[in-house]
């Protein structure tokens, strides 16, 4: 007999990856997956799992490399966001339709946060893209999306581990995946640097320049300005997480340590991948 899973994705950028291993995971040792919670990567990865579609999404998220990333950047370098978020929305409507979240096959809610009321907005109905476009909004990356009358940032500032509006049904276990978590890290296997003569060096440069530690650039600073609110945003969400998860306990929790990917290494998804299956399975045998 199948075990009955209400599903609950953490925010974390592109270590939301993880969610993907994690699901397939318990699906292959015969957990049945009844609903879904998700924030941010979360909210993507969840979404397209409750709309059938996650093989689909996988299919692609494996293929990126640092030049389709880059090419799926539309910078906009305004005062509100680094990142337009339109042209990667448009290239996954292309593959997967939009459809309203009321139609999909299991329960999903997605969470961002109304950043002039300072409230969550709790996605249950309406456009499955346009949860999902509000949700991923991380405050001076992606440009924050206007809905109606409304402006959206990222979930996982007020509510990183949506596990409070998942949808239980009795005798469902409750799962929880946060790839946020603060682990020891041993035997680590650091990949090595990308070659000056690599076919996406020049890809990587650019990517690393517009959105590594020194962006934007101030030479009077130690630390970008970029890199600084997100390291800060970083730990801001580490530490609601970790409330979170004390303050519900679940039946299974399965940890992905922050420190293996950084929040914008989209272009190393098939390794994020194989680390969310692992951590599933660490925590299915034990």
């Amino acid at each position: 007999m199948k075990k009955n899973v209400a599903l609950v994705l953490s925010s974390g950028g592109a270590r939301g990856f993880a969610h993907i291993g994690v699901i397939n995971t318990l699906e292959e040792a015969g957990y049945r997956i009844t609903s879904i919670a998700g924030t941010s990567m979360g909210a993507v990865v969840g979404g397209f799992y409750a709309a059938g579609q996650l093989k689909v999404f996988e299919e692609w998220a494996r293929s990126l490399n640092l030049k389709e990333v880059w090419h799926l950047t539309d910078l906009a370098f305004s005062k509100n966001g680094l990142v337009k978020g339109n042209r990667v929305i448009r290239k996954l409507k292309d593959m997967i339709p939009d459809r309203n979240i009321e139609d999909l096959p299991i329960p999903y809610c997605a969470v961002a946060t109304d950043i002039v009321k300072g409230t969550e907005r709790i996605f249950t109905s309406g456009s499955m893209y346009d949860a999902i476009r509000a949700s991923i909004s991380v405050p001076t990356f992606f440009q924050p999306y206007k809905l109606d009358d409304s402006f959206y940032v990222d979930g996982g500032l007020l509510n990183p581990v949506p596990v409070n509006h998942i949808r239980r049904n009795e005798g469902d276990l409750l799962v929880i995946v946060n790839v946020n978590a603060v682990l020891p890290l041993e035997n680590i296997i650091k990949p090595a640097p990308i070659h000056k003569q690599h076919q996406y060096y020049k890809y990587f440069k650019m990517f690393h320049n517009r959105f590594g530690e020194s962006v934007p650039r101030n030479k009077a600073d130690h630390i970008g300005l970029f890199a600084l609110t997100n390291k800060s945003l970083g730990l801001m969400v580490h530490q609601i997480s970790k409330l979170t998860i004390e303050a519900y306990p679940s039946d299974l929790l399965i940890s992905i340590s922050r420190d293996l990917f950084g929040a914008y290494d989209f272009y190393k998804a098939n390794e994020i991948i194989e680390e969310g299956a692992m951590a599933a399975k660490n925590v299915l045998i034990k």
